[in-house]
């Protein structure tokens, strides 16, 4: 019963980005889309995920830092 940016918690993650109205968007960017609020909000970039060559270091040391285990 629960859904939002957090996922949806039924450990199946083709389910996590379901969006308010229910259906599936295809990436991330499309998914936090579904959740802007309004028109003076920019889009959200495309985000990198951390492993794939990527060089922001920082920010991948935060989600794969002992806060997430």
């Amino acid at each position: 019963q629960v859904r939002g940016l957090c996922g949806t918690f039924t450990w199946r993650q083709e389910d996590d980005f379901t969006t308010p109205g229910g259906d599936v968007a295809p990436d991330v960017t499309a998914f936090a889309s579904t959740y802007r609020v309004g028109g003076d909000c920019p889009p959200p970039l495309p985000l990198q995920p951390c492993g794939d060559g990527h060089t922001d270091t920082a920010a991948c040391a935060v989600l794969h830092g002992a806060a997430f285990q």
